[in-house]
Protein backbone atom coordinates (compact mmCIF):
# COMPACT_ATOMS: atom_id res chain seq x y z
CA UNK A 1 0.00 0.00 0.00
CA UNK A 2 2.73 2.46 0.73
CA UNK A 3 4.70 1.45 -2.61
CA UNK A 4 1.22 2.97 -4.28
CA UNK A 5 1.09 6.07 -2.26
CA UNK A 6 3.97 6.65 -3.65
CA UNK A 7 3.57 5.95 -6.92
CA UNK A 8 0.85 8.01 -7.08
CA UNK A 9 2.36 11.15 -5.07
CA UNK A 10 5.51 10.69 -7.37
CA UNK A 11 2.85 11.17 -10.41
CA UNK A 12 0.95 13.94 -9.09
CA UNK A 13 4.11 15.87 -8.20
CA UNK A 14 5.50 15.09 -11.67
CA UNK A 15 2.79 16.27 -13.83
CA UNK A 16 1.80 19.22 -11.41
CA UNK A 17 -1.88 18.62 -11.72
CA UNK A 18 -4.47 15.51 -11.11
CA UNK A 19 -5.87 15.06 -14.03
CA UNK A 20 -2.22 13.88 -15.85
CA UNK A 21 -1.88 11.56 -13.43
CA UNK A 22 -5.11 10.15 -14.16
CA UNK A 23 -4.52 9.81 -17.74
CA UNK A 24 -1.45 8.36 -16.36
CA UNK A 25 -3.06 5.48 -14.70
CA UNK A 26 -6.40 5.21 -16.90
CA UNK A 27 -5.43 6.32 -20.24
CA UNK A 28 -8.49 7.31 -22.27
CA UNK A 29 -10.49 5.30 -24.31
CA UNK A 30 -10.28 7.17 -28.21
CA UNK A 31 -13.76 6.46 -30.42
CA UNK A 32 -15.13 3.88 -28.05
CA UNK A 33 -18.80 5.14 -27.45
CA UNK A 34 -18.68 5.69 -31.30
CA UNK A 35 -17.84 1.96 -31.47
CA UNK A 36 -20.13 0.99 -28.66
CA UNK A 37 -22.78 3.23 -29.70
CA UNK A 38 -23.56 3.74 -33.72
CA UNK A 39 -27.09 4.40 -33.59
CA UNK A 40 -28.26 6.35 -30.40
CA UNK A 41 -27.31 10.03 -31.56
CA UNK A 42 -28.12 9.32 -35.11
CA UNK A 43 -29.63 13.05 -36.54
CA UNK A 44 -28.94 14.67 -33.32
CA UNK A 45 -26.60 17.60 -32.67
CA UNK A 46 -23.23 16.74 -30.73
CA UNK A 47 -23.80 16.91 -27.18
CA UNK A 48 -22.23 20.09 -25.64
CA UNK A 49 -20.69 19.73 -22.58
CA UNK A 50 -22.29 20.31 -19.05
CA UNK A 51 -22.35 24.13 -18.16
CA UNK A 52 -23.18 24.10 -14.57
CA UNK A 53 -22.82 25.57 -11.65
CA UNK A 54 -23.31 24.71 -7.39
CA UNK A 55 -25.90 27.78 -7.10
CA UNK A 56 -27.92 26.22 -10.37
CA UNK A 57 -28.78 23.24 -8.53
CA UNK A 58 -30.03 24.96 -5.30
CA UNK A 59 -32.75 26.62 -7.86
CA UNK A 60 -35.92 24.61 -7.01
CA UNK A 61 -38.04 24.31 -10.25
CA UNK A 62 -41.82 25.51 -10.53
CA UNK A 63 -44.50 22.44 -9.83
CA UNK A 64 -45.51 22.88 -13.66
CA UNK A 65 -42.15 22.10 -14.62
CA UNK A 66 -41.36 18.77 -13.50
CA UNK A 67 -42.01 16.04 -15.57
CA UNK A 68 -43.97 12.51 -14.43
CA UNK A 69 -42.76 10.37 -16.74
CA UNK A 70 -42.68 7.15 -15.10
CA UNK A 71 -39.01 5.63 -13.96
CA UNK A 72 -37.79 2.47 -13.04
CA UNK A 73 -39.41 2.22 -9.74
CA UNK A 74 -42.85 3.13 -10.04
CA UNK A 75 -45.77 3.03 -12.15
CA UNK A 76 -47.92 0.05 -12.78
CA UNK A 77 -46.16 -3.25 -13.29
CA UNK A 78 -46.28 -3.69 -17.30
CA UNK A 79 -43.21 -5.07 -19.03
CA UNK A 80 -40.53 -2.59 -19.10
CA UNK A 81 -42.78 0.18 -18.46
CA UNK A 82 -44.82 -0.36 -21.77
CA UNK A 83 -48.02 1.05 -22.33
CA UNK A 84 -50.78 -1.17 -21.58
CA UNK A 85 -53.21 -2.19 -24.24
CA UNK A 86 -56.52 -4.17 -23.29
CA UNK A 87 -56.27 -6.76 -25.93
CA UNK A 88 -59.27 -8.92 -24.92
CA UNK A 89 -61.35 -5.87 -24.93
CA UNK A 90 -64.30 -6.80 -26.84
CA UNK A 91 -63.61 -3.73 -28.61
CA UNK A 92 -63.41 -2.74 -32.28
CA UNK A 93 -60.01 -3.13 -33.97
CA UNK A 94 -60.47 1.14 -34.54
CA UNK A 95 -61.07 1.62 -30.66
CA UNK A 96 -57.87 -0.06 -29.53
CA UNK A 97 -54.64 0.86 -30.41
CA UNK A 98 -52.39 -1.25 -32.48
CA UNK A 99 -49.51 -2.82 -31.93
CA UNK A 100 -46.77 -4.74 -33.99
CA UNK A 101 -45.55 -6.42 -30.95
CA UNK A 102 -47.11 -7.68 -27.75
CA UNK A 103 -46.26 -9.11 -24.04
CA UNK A 104 -48.28 -11.50 -23.16
CA UNK A 105 -48.59 -13.01 -19.79
CA UNK A 106 -49.78 -16.76 -19.17
CA UNK A 107 -50.55 -17.95 -15.67
CA UNK A 108 -49.98 -21.45 -15.90
CA UNK A 109 -48.40 -24.08 -14.29
CA UNK A 110 -50.78 -27.24 -13.50
CA UNK A 111 -48.74 -29.31 -16.11
CA UNK A 112 -45.99 -29.10 -14.02
CA UNK A 113 -44.21 -32.94 -13.34
CA UNK A 114 -41.71 -31.45 -9.69
CA UNK A 115 -42.06 -27.76 -8.14
CA UNK A 116 -45.18 -25.74 -9.08
CA UNK A 117 -45.25 -21.87 -9.17
CA UNK A 118 -44.38 -20.76 -12.24
CA UNK A 119 -48.26 -19.07 -12.47
CA UNK A 120 -46.58 -16.11 -10.90
CA UNK A 121 -43.91 -15.93 -13.71
CA UNK A 122 -45.38 -13.07 -15.30
CA UNK A 123 -45.64 -11.02 -12.48
CA UNK A 124 -42.06 -12.01 -11.54
CA UNK A 125 -40.61 -11.11 -15.03
CA UNK A 126 -42.79 -7.68 -14.75
CA UNK A 127 -41.11 -6.95 -11.58
CA UNK A 128 -37.61 -8.06 -13.06
CA UNK A 129 -37.89 -5.52 -16.03
CA UNK A 130 -38.51 -2.47 -14.22
CA UNK A 131 -34.95 -1.39 -14.50
CA UNK A 132 -35.97 -1.29 -18.47
CA UNK A 133 -37.09 1.73 -19.81
CA UNK A 134 -37.17 2.01 -23.43
CA UNK A 135 -35.08 5.13 -24.30
CA UNK A 136 -32.67 3.31 -22.25
CA UNK A 137 -31.71 0.22 -23.48
CA UNK A 138 -28.95 0.16 -26.32
CA UNK A 139 -27.26 -3.04 -26.03
CA UNK A 140 -23.62 -2.04 -25.30
CA UNK A 141 -22.35 -5.25 -27.13
CA UNK A 142 -25.52 -5.15 -30.23
CA UNK A 143 -25.62 -1.13 -30.58
CA UNK A 144 -29.20 -2.30 -30.65
CA UNK A 145 -32.52 -0.84 -28.99
CA UNK A 146 -35.71 -2.77 -29.87
CA UNK A 147 -37.69 -0.13 -28.40
CA UNK A 148 -36.78 2.23 -30.72
CA UNK A 149 -36.75 0.28 -34.04
CA UNK A 150 -39.98 0.02 -36.38
CA UNK A 151 -42.18 -1.90 -34.12
CA UNK A 152 -44.63 -0.66 -31.69
CA UNK A 153 -44.40 -2.92 -28.44
CA UNK A 154 -47.37 -3.07 -25.79
CA UNK A 155 -48.44 -5.26 -22.87
CA UNK A 156 -51.26 -7.32 -23.09
CA UNK A 157 -51.29 -7.83 -19.68
CA UNK A 158 -52.27 -12.00 -19.30
CA UNK A 159 -54.29 -14.43 -20.45
CA UNK A 160 -57.62 -15.08 -18.35
CA UNK A 161 -57.07 -18.72 -17.75
CA UNK A 162 -58.95 -21.50 -15.38
CA UNK A 163 -56.41 -23.15 -12.80
CA UNK A 164 -58.77 -25.75 -12.55
CA UNK A 165 -58.54 -27.37 -15.85
CA UNK A 166 -55.59 -27.97 -18.02
CA UNK A 167 -57.50 -28.74 -21.20
CA UNK A 168 -59.90 -25.36 -21.08
CA UNK A 169 -56.50 -23.39 -19.67
CA UNK A 170 -54.27 -24.12 -22.61
CA UNK A 171 -57.76 -23.61 -25.04
CA UNK A 172 -58.00 -20.16 -23.55
CA UNK A 173 -54.45 -19.12 -23.66
CA UNK A 174 -54.66 -20.32 -27.67
CA UNK A 175 -57.63 -17.75 -27.79
CA UNK A 176 -55.52 -15.50 -26.10
CA UNK A 177 -52.96 -15.54 -28.92
CA UNK A 178 -55.40 -15.83 -31.84
CA UNK A 179 -57.17 -12.64 -30.62
CA UNK A 180 -53.87 -11.16 -29.99
CA UNK A 181 -52.70 -11.93 -33.68
CA UNK A 182 -55.77 -11.52 -35.08
CA UNK A 183 -55.70 -7.62 -34.65
CA UNK A 184 -54.42 -5.35 -37.46
CA UNK A 185 -50.90 -4.55 -36.78
CA UNK A 186 -49.41 -0.35 -36.39
CA UNK A 187 -46.68 -0.80 -38.62
CA UNK A 188 -48.71 -2.58 -41.65
CA UNK A 189 -45.92 -2.14 -43.96
CA UNK A 190 -43.59 -4.59 -42.30
CA UNK A 191 -46.90 -7.11 -41.68
CA UNK A 192 -50.58 -6.67 -41.21
CA UNK A 193 -49.93 -9.53 -37.93
CA UNK A 194 -48.49 -8.57 -34.79
CA UNK A 195 -46.07 -11.16 -32.98
CA UNK A 196 -46.15 -12.37 -29.59
CA UNK A 197 -43.50 -12.33 -26.70
CA UNK A 198 -45.10 -14.53 -24.06
CA UNK A 199 -44.21 -14.80 -20.62
CA UNK A 200 -44.32 -17.72 -18.84
CA UNK A 201 -46.15 -19.79 -17.13
CA UNK A 202 -44.51 -23.53 -17.37
CA UNK A 203 -43.61 -24.53 -20.50
CA UNK A 204 -46.89 -26.37 -21.40
CA UNK A 205 -47.80 -23.01 -22.72
CA UNK A 206 -45.72 -23.70 -25.92
CA UNK A 207 -48.06 -25.64 -26.99
CA UNK A 208 -50.97 -23.31 -27.43
CA UNK A 209 -48.18 -20.45 -28.62
CA UNK A 210 -47.29 -23.33 -31.48
CA UNK A 211 -51.16 -23.31 -32.51
CA UNK A 212 -51.46 -19.80 -32.98
CA UNK A 213 -48.17 -19.51 -34.63
CA UNK A 214 -48.99 -21.54 -37.57
CA UNK A 215 -52.25 -19.81 -38.82
CA UNK A 216 -50.00 -16.58 -39.57
CA UNK A 217 -46.46 -17.86 -40.26
CA UNK A 218 -47.11 -21.81 -40.92
CA UNK A 219 -44.76 -24.38 -39.77
CA UNK A 220 -41.81 -22.96 -38.01
CA UNK A 221 -38.34 -24.18 -36.72
CA UNK A 222 -37.85 -23.86 -32.95
CA UNK A 223 -34.83 -23.44 -30.78
CA UNK A 224 -35.44 -24.66 -27.52
CA UNK A 225 -33.43 -23.72 -24.80
CA UNK A 226 -33.68 -25.71 -21.94
CA UNK A 227 -32.07 -28.53 -19.56
CA UNK A 228 -34.86 -31.04 -20.91
CA UNK A 229 -35.48 -32.27 -24.18
CA UNK A 230 -39.47 -31.81 -23.78
CA UNK A 231 -40.28 -34.30 -26.17
CA UNK A 232 -40.99 -37.16 -24.08
CA UNK A 233 -43.67 -39.38 -25.81
CA UNK A 234 -46.78 -38.94 -23.83
CA UNK A 235 -48.17 -42.73 -23.70
CA UNK A 236 -44.88 -42.50 -21.48
CA UNK A 237 -44.91 -39.68 -19.82
CA UNK A 238 -48.18 -39.05 -17.99
CA UNK A 239 -50.22 -40.79 -20.48
CA UNK A 240 -50.17 -43.93 -18.18
CA UNK A 241 -52.28 -42.14 -15.32
CA UNK A 242 -54.40 -40.71 -18.12
CA UNK A 243 -54.96 -38.72 -21.42
CA UNK A 244 -55.32 -35.82 -18.99
CA UNK A 245 -52.44 -35.86 -17.79
CA UNK A 246 -50.40 -36.65 -21.17
CA UNK A 247 -50.05 -32.91 -21.82
CA UNK A 248 -47.58 -31.82 -19.70
CA UNK A 249 -44.52 -29.37 -19.92
CA UNK A 250 -42.32 -32.85 -20.32
CA UNK A 251 -44.53 -33.54 -23.52
CA UNK A 252 -45.73 -30.45 -25.71
CA UNK A 253 -43.10 -30.65 -28.26
CA UNK A 254 -43.93 -34.14 -29.53
CA UNK A 255 -47.75 -32.99 -29.48
CA UNK A 256 -46.65 -29.84 -31.03
CA UNK A 257 -44.48 -32.44 -33.62
CA UNK A 258 -47.85 -35.23 -34.04
CA UNK A 259 -50.00 -31.65 -34.73
CA UNK A 260 -48.01 -31.10 -37.38
CA UNK A 261 -47.08 -27.22 -35.96
CA UNK A 262 -42.80 -27.58 -36.16
CA UNK A 263 -40.49 -28.90 -38.62
CA UNK A 264 -39.63 -32.28 -38.82
CA UNK A 265 -35.40 -31.94 -39.42
CA UNK A 266 -34.90 -28.23 -38.96
CA UNK A 267 -35.59 -27.27 -35.19
CA UNK A 268 -33.04 -27.85 -32.27
CA UNK A 269 -32.46 -28.18 -28.44
CA UNK A 270 -29.91 -26.10 -26.70
CA UNK A 271 -28.45 -26.27 -23.43
CA UNK A 272 -29.58 -29.72 -22.50
CA UNK A 273 -28.05 -31.15 -19.73
CA UNK A 274 -31.10 -33.69 -17.77
CA UNK A 275 -31.12 -37.27 -17.54
CA UNK A 276 -33.56 -39.41 -19.45
CA UNK A 277 -35.68 -41.26 -18.66
CA UNK A 278 -34.80 -44.28 -21.39
CA UNK A 279 -31.45 -44.86 -22.51
CA UNK A 280 -32.20 -44.70 -26.03
CA UNK A 281 -35.61 -44.57 -26.78
CA UNK A 282 -36.20 -40.93 -25.86
CA UNK A 283 -33.15 -39.76 -27.79
CA UNK A 284 -34.49 -41.54 -30.38
CA UNK A 285 -37.90 -40.19 -30.33
CA UNK A 286 -36.58 -36.94 -30.09
CA UNK A 287 -34.88 -37.38 -33.92
CA UNK A 288 -38.38 -38.12 -35.20
CA UNK A 289 -39.42 -35.35 -33.83
CA UNK A 290 -37.55 -32.92 -35.71
CA UNK A 291 -34.95 -31.89 -32.98
CA UNK A 292 -30.87 -32.08 -32.87
CA UNK A 293 -29.21 -31.43 -29.45
CA UNK A 294 -26.99 -29.07 -28.30
CA UNK A 295 -25.25 -30.06 -24.70
CA UNK A 296 -24.52 -27.38 -21.98
CA UNK A 297 -21.26 -29.19 -21.77
CA UNK A 298 -20.69 -28.58 -25.67
CA UNK A 299 -19.87 -25.46 -24.92
CA UNK A 300 -16.90 -26.68 -23.13
CA UNK A 301 -15.39 -27.35 -26.49
CA UNK A 302 -16.75 -24.88 -29.34
CA UNK A 303 -17.63 -22.37 -27.19
CA UNK A 304 -20.58 -19.30 -27.42
CA UNK A 305 -19.65 -18.70 -31.35
CA UNK A 306 -19.89 -22.38 -32.13
CA UNK A 307 -23.08 -22.76 -30.31
CA UNK A 308 -24.45 -19.82 -32.17
CA UNK A 309 -23.09 -20.98 -36.15
CA UNK A 310 -24.71 -24.51 -35.06
CA UNK A 311 -28.09 -22.95 -34.14
CA UNK A 312 -27.92 -21.39 -37.75
CA UNK A 313 -27.12 -23.97 -39.72
CA UNK A 314 -29.71 -26.23 -38.47
CA UNK A 315 -32.73 -23.35 -38.51
CA UNK A 316 -31.61 -21.74 -41.95
CA UNK A 317 -33.82 -19.42 -43.82
CA UNK A 318 -36.36 -20.76 -41.64
CA UNK A 319 -38.97 -18.93 -39.62
CA UNK A 320 -38.09 -19.63 -36.34
CA UNK A 321 -40.32 -19.65 -32.96
CA UNK A 322 -37.59 -19.34 -30.05
CA UNK A 323 -38.88 -20.89 -26.64
CA UNK A 324 -36.73 -20.34 -23.36
CA UNK A 325 -37.02 -21.76 -20.26
CA UNK A 326 -35.31 -20.02 -17.83
CA UNK A 327 -33.31 -23.45 -16.19
CA UNK A 328 -31.24 -23.50 -19.22
CA UNK A 329 -29.30 -21.42 -16.60
CA UNK A 330 -27.27 -23.20 -14.04
CA UNK A 331 -29.35 -22.87 -10.75
CA UNK A 332 -26.83 -20.63 -9.02
CA UNK A 333 -27.84 -17.65 -11.99
CA UNK A 334 -32.14 -19.03 -11.80
CA UNK A 335 -32.58 -21.08 -9.03
CA UNK A 336 -36.83 -20.17 -8.98
CA UNK A 337 -37.63 -22.92 -11.03
CA UNK A 338 -39.57 -26.04 -11.34
CA UNK A 339 -37.35 -28.83 -12.32
CA UNK A 340 -33.59 -26.83 -11.75
CA UNK A 341 -30.63 -29.17 -13.00
CA UNK A 342 -27.13 -28.64 -11.94
CA UNK A 343 -24.19 -27.81 -14.48
CA UNK A 344 -25.93 -25.31 -16.52
CA UNK A 345 -24.79 -21.64 -17.95
CA UNK A 346 -24.19 -18.73 -16.89
CA UNK A 347 -26.32 -15.82 -17.72
CA UNK A 348 -23.63 -14.06 -19.69
CA UNK A 349 -23.29 -17.27 -21.94
CA UNK A 350 -27.07 -17.74 -22.70
CA UNK A 351 -27.24 -13.76 -23.46
CA UNK A 352 -24.30 -13.96 -25.35
CA UNK A 353 -25.87 -16.65 -27.65
CA UNK A 354 -28.97 -15.46 -27.96
CA UNK A 355 -27.66 -11.75 -29.06
CA UNK A 356 -25.31 -13.91 -31.65
CA UNK A 357 -28.71 -15.25 -33.11
CA UNK A 358 -29.55 -11.25 -35.18
CA UNK A 359 -30.62 -12.11 -38.61
CA UNK A 360 -32.70 -14.90 -38.16
CA UNK A 361 -36.46 -14.35 -38.91
CA UNK A 362 -37.72 -14.96 -35.54
CA UNK A 363 -41.81 -14.79 -35.60
CA UNK A 364 -42.81 -15.45 -31.81
CA UNK A 365 -40.74 -15.83 -28.60
CA UNK A 366 -40.93 -17.01 -24.78
CA UNK A 367 -39.52 -16.91 -21.60
CA UNK A 368 -40.99 -19.99 -19.26
CA UNK A 369 -40.90 -22.02 -16.23
CA UNK A 370 -40.07 -18.95 -14.08
CA UNK A 371 -41.71 -19.58 -10.34
CA UNK A 372 -40.88 -16.38 -7.83
CA UNK A 373 -41.44 -18.14 -5.12
CA UNK A 374 -38.15 -19.81 -5.19
CA UNK A 375 -36.31 -16.59 -6.23
CA UNK A 376 -33.32 -15.06 -3.47
CA UNK A 377 -33.92 -11.95 -2.05
CA UNK A 378 -32.24 -10.11 -5.10
CA UNK A 379 -34.30 -11.40 -7.84
CA UNK A 380 -32.05 -13.16 -9.40
CA UNK A 381 -34.21 -15.30 -11.70
CA UNK A 382 -36.91 -12.59 -12.68
CA UNK A 383 -33.86 -9.86 -13.22
CA UNK A 384 -32.09 -12.68 -15.77
CA UNK A 385 -35.58 -13.71 -17.15
CA UNK A 386 -36.10 -10.08 -18.00
CA UNK A 387 -32.79 -9.09 -20.06
CA UNK A 388 -33.65 -12.53 -21.97
CA UNK A 389 -37.04 -11.09 -22.90
CA UNK A 390 -35.22 -8.04 -24.00
CA UNK A 391 -32.90 -9.76 -26.16
CA UNK A 392 -36.10 -11.61 -27.51
CA UNK A 393 -37.67 -8.62 -28.68
CA UNK A 394 -34.46 -7.44 -30.33
CA UNK A 395 -34.00 -10.44 -32.29
CA UNK A 396 -37.99 -10.11 -33.33
CA UNK A 397 -37.44 -6.34 -34.98
CA UNK A 398 -33.55 -7.39 -36.42
CA UNK A 399 -35.53 -9.00 -39.28
CA UNK A 400 -38.76 -7.73 -40.32
CA UNK A 401 -40.98 -10.90 -41.59
CA UNK A 402 -44.38 -10.52 -43.85
CA UNK A 403 -47.25 -13.08 -42.73
CA UNK A 404 -47.42 -15.88 -44.88
CA UNK A 405 -51.23 -14.39 -44.85
CA UNK A 406 -50.47 -10.69 -45.51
Amino acid sequence: MHGISLFLTSCLVTSGTITAAREIIFPPVVGRAETLYPRPYDGQAPIQPLQTSLSSHAAQPDEDDVSLETDAIGGLASFAHLPYVPCFSSLADDQIDRYDIAILGAPFDTATSYRPGARFGPHGIRDGSRRIRGYHSWNVYTGQNPFSEWAKIVDCGDAPLTFFDNTVALKQLGKAHKIISGRQASNVSVSKVPRILMLGGDHTTTLAALRSTIDHWGVVNVIHFDSHIDTWNPNRIGGGVSEYAAVNHGTFLHIAHEEGLISNDSSIHVGIRAPLSSRRYDLANDAQCGFDIITARDIDDIGVKGIIKRIKERVGDGKVYISVDIDVLDPAFAPATGTAEPGGWTTRELLSIIDGLSGLKVVGADVVEVAPAYDNTGETTCIAAAEVARSLLTLMVDVPVAAQDT
